[in-house]
């Protein structure tokens, strides 16, 4: 066999390079960091989770019509408590009268236009803004709820209301990012704390708890700072992707660490930690695929949302692994001397015991394991999804969740409608909005064919010259010559000619081309008209601008239905049918968290196969050729769906709803992190049971995989756990829960049920063994040769082992993993690398 053959490998060469240009790498590292302390701060952040539906949802298309044709002003339903009806009056007319505010009505108002009713309030009218010492005022802005007069009128609202026991439900300066932002500082800064706490239990010294540290801060500095190229990203992905990150990636980091000093028992720092490294690229980069292949399941997702945080997530998964790979054997070398310094006893108890008492039990295990299977199959099955926020109750909540839940309990939940239909047809419109409102389950239908202005007349009634003139106290002959123009410029000159007596135009196309034509000077009026037309304009503009747009025209809906449901999604079927009477099915959409909770549900049945069957099939295929066996992946999946199916069934045990879209992001990760857990244990058993009696090889497995298995479970467990307990945001909160109690199921199962398994079922995993050939090295040397690596061949005999030393004699083998150097090479290397 030629030298050549025995020249370093790839990656041997790489982590030579990395190890000793280091000092070049912690410079790259400190350029990109402080570039994206910058950067992170560029990306935007989506708080619609609607913007996630597919363009194919009617919800979507419906609310892009909305963004494009209307404008939807800010509103607000304000609560004060401990007053009297006149107190609350008088407070609405202050409100009434701040910068912004379009409206302030006692009870409820679905647009900012106000009706004079001068008829005596019966005991139900009060009953709908006064409940006992509580009074409801809705605020209708000025500008939408993102626009700086909307958010100066809330804070001018807020300090209005100050001396008063008061509560505000609205998503006008509710910013939903910022809070989520100041919850999840609290959650990385506690678990950094229980971060720290693991690793002081788990560590063989202390100084590398600020190696670990350092790694974990860089990579999630560097993904956190890199969201930008996406321009916008959830705030769910905003918000858990760098708790998720750590927990995930933590492993990475161990296995490098671990690899060190071991490598560091045989050689010198620099030496250890080249073959750290060349050992270790390869070996977590097959790990990382399991994990990598769950995300990846989830951007198949049809909900966006799923794509959006599968590939975050899988970029923050490699940028773990690319700091372990570069910027982590630096800093063992740095550390490396402080590391011997402050070196400890292990604080991890070995557990020989509980892993004899495993196999003792694997006749009763393996039985009662296949029984929970089939009922966390069933039970899991069972699971009460929800797709809206109005049914999930969290541990904590916020100012805004806290005075939305105060007013409904008083005065009733909203679920308000938008109905959007071709305009033009006032009648159609008219005809539609009378049947809406005979349904029961209708509170209110409000478009511009109902919208009362005076004297019983309706914003799209026609009105005559005559009926026009005695509505707005007009002189005749001026609206004579109104109605001459109005015919002129719509080229209606038949009208002129044969009279405008019978000439009928609807009101509210009358009433603004007199407003234009009195601003451009050609009607003269007296103050008090003038005052009284300004007045009826400004509010019949801003239902114009609400409820008609260039193509469709806008119904508002309140009904009396919860949010979801099986008879809520059956109304709205309902209300489908009543507008197609007079409109083509295809040009009507319906708009509101019902429909999009409907849309929502629609998705997640596909969605829900596709994360369960990627998921898995992905995880299968990475086992398949890490194993080499068929029979051995499908066991480790078995273990973890298990882990899946139980998680779940809790919920269908308790019947607590789970929010969809936490089931399907825990079941993705789940499967691809988790699995890394049975990986462990089945690696060693796989390397020990050749060399020893099978029982003893799966104890001495257990005991060498316990504390990889209980660092990363402890931390991605604690992770869950915090998310759940210290976030307001419901979405995230089933994340936490789910992901929290799955990580505990999964480390029970794979630490007393997968060992059972594997020693019952490894006559099935050695008889669906395949080999796939792979490239090695064969080298015949003589003399004084340089051993480290794994070494099968003949050795002055036949050896099969891992070698740290010198070899006198001759070495002909092959060389399955390291190196081996004769006298005359690592002489020359000392040479080129004094």
């Amino acid at each position: 066999m030629s030298k050549e053959t025995g020249k370093p490998s790839f990656f041997e060469k790489l982590a030579t390079f990395i190890v000793d240009k280091r000092n070049l790498i912690f410079f790259l590292y400190a350029c990109c960091l402080i570039f994206c302390l910058f950067s992170r701060n560029w990306v935007s952040v989506c708080n619609d989770i609607t913007e996630y539906l597919p363009d194919s949802t009617e919800t979507r298309q419906g609310l892009t019509l909305m963004d494009e044709e209307f404008a939807t002003f800010g509103t607000a339903r304000v609560m004060v408590s401990h007053v009297t009806a006149d107190i609350a009056s008088r407070l609405a007319e202050e409100i009434q009268q701040i910068e912004g505010v379009t409206s302030a009505t006692l009870g409820a108002s679905a647009t900012g236009t106000q009706e004079e009713d001068n008829s005596p309030e019966t005991p139900e009218d009060i009953a709908k803004y006064m409940k006992g010492a509580d009074a409801l005022i809705t605020v209708t802005f000025s500008g939408e709820e993102t626009d700086p007069a909307s958010l100066s009128a809330m804070a001018s609202i807020r300090e209005l209301l100050a001396p008063y026991d008061f509560y505000i439900d609205s998503t006008v300066g509710d910013s939903q990012a910022d809070a989520l932002a100041s919850e999840m500082q609290v959650i990385l800064v506690v678990a950094a704390v229980i971060i720290v706490l693991v690793l002081l239990f788990t560590s063989r010294s202390y100084a590398e708890i600020p190696v670990l540290l350092l790694t974990f801060v860089a990579a999630a500095l560097l993904n956190m700072g890199t969201n930008f190229i996406f321009g916008e990203i959830s705030f769910v992905s905003n918000s858990v992707t760098v708790v998720l990150q750590l927990a995930l990636a933590i492993d990475y980091a161990i296995i490098m660490l671990h690899r060190f000093l071991e490598e560091r028992e045989h050689a010198g720092d620099r030496e250890a930690c080249i073959a750290a490294v060349s050992a270790a690229i390869p070996s977590i980069s097959a790990s990382s695929l399991t994990t990598i292949s769950g995300l990846a399941a989830m951007m198949f997702m049809q909900f966006r949302i799923g794509f959006d945080m599968g590939i975050i997530l899988i970029k923050a998964i490699l940028f773990s692994m690319l700091s372990v790979f570069t910027l982590m054997p630096g800093l063992l070398m740095v550390f490396s001397k402080a590391m011997e310094r402050t070196h400890h006893r292990s604080f991890i108890p070995k557990i020989d015991r509980w892993g004899k008492f495993t196999l003792k039990l694997r006749y009763v295990g393996v039985p009662l394991f296949v029984v929970a299977l089939v009922a966390g199959l069933f039970l899991s099955n069972r699971c009460p999804y929800v797709y809206g926020y109005t049914e999930i109750e969290t541990a904590r909540k916020n100012e805004s969740q806290i005075a939305t839940e105060k007013i409904n309990e008083t005065f009733g939940a909203q679920n308000i409608m938008a109905l959007l239909v071709p305009k033009g047809d006032y009648a159609s419109e008219k005809a539609l909005l009378s049947r809406l409102e005979s349904y029961d389950q209708v509170d209110y239908a409000l478009g511009l064919s109902n919208v009362e202005i005076k004297d019983g007349h309706t914003l799209t009634d026609s009105l005559m010259p005559r009926q026009f003139s005695e509505m707005t106290d007009l002189d005749y002959d001026l609206v004579g010559l109104l109605y001459t123009a109005y015919a002129a410029e719509n080229e209606d000159y038949g009208q002129i000619v044969g009279g405008l007596n019978d000439y009928a135009v609807p009101l509210m196309d009358m009433f603004f081309f007199a407003y234009d034509k009195a601003e451009e000077g050609y009607v003269d009026l007296d103050q008090e008209q003038k005052a009284d037309l300004d007045d009826l304009y400004e509010q019949l503009s801003d239902a114009r601008v609400q409820l008609l747009g260039e193509h469709y025209t806008r119904i508002l809906l309140s009904l009396k239905l919860p949010e979801e449901g099986e008879e809520t999604f059956a109304f709205l079927k309902t209300l489908h049918q009543e507008a197609e009477r007079y409109y083509d099915a295809n040009s009507v959409y319906l708009v509101g968290n019902s429909t999009s909770d409907y849309d929502l549900s629609v998705s997640f049945a596909r969605d829900n196969i596709m994360i369960s069957v990627l998921s898995v099939v992905f995880v299968i295929l990475v086992l398949l050729f890490t194993f080499q066996s068929v029979g051995l992946p499908v066991l480790l999946i078995l273990v973890i769906q298990g882990s899946i199916w139980l998680n779940f069934s809790f919920s269908g045990v308790t019947q607590e709803p789970i929010f969809f879209m936490s089931y399907l992001i825990v079941t993705a990760i789940q499967m691809g992190a988790n699995i890394d857990y049975a990986i462990v244990i089945s690696s060693w058993y796989s390397e020990l049971k050749p060399t020893m009696p099978k029982k003893e090889a799966m104890i001495q497995a257990l005991d060498l995989s316990f504390p990889t298995v209980l660092t990363s479970g402890s931390i991605l467990s604690a992770a869950g756990f915090l998310i759940a307990n210290i976030t307001t945001e419901p979405a995230i909160v089933g994340i936490g829960e789910c992901l929290c109690r799955d990580t505990l199921i999964s480390i029970f199962l794979v630490m007393f049920v997968l060992p059972q398994i594997l020693f019952l079922g490894d006559e099935i995993v050695e008889k669906t063994r395949f080999n796939i050939k792979m490239p090695e090295v064969s080298r015949s040397v003589s003399g004084t040769i340089y051993v480290n690596g794994r070494v099968r061949g003949r050795i002055s005999g036949v050896v099969d082992a891992t070698i740290h030393g010198v070899i006198h004699g001759d070495v002909s083998g092959m060389l399955e993993t390291g190196t081996y150097q004769t006298e005359e090479e690592r002489q020359a290397h000392e040479t080129e690398n004094p």
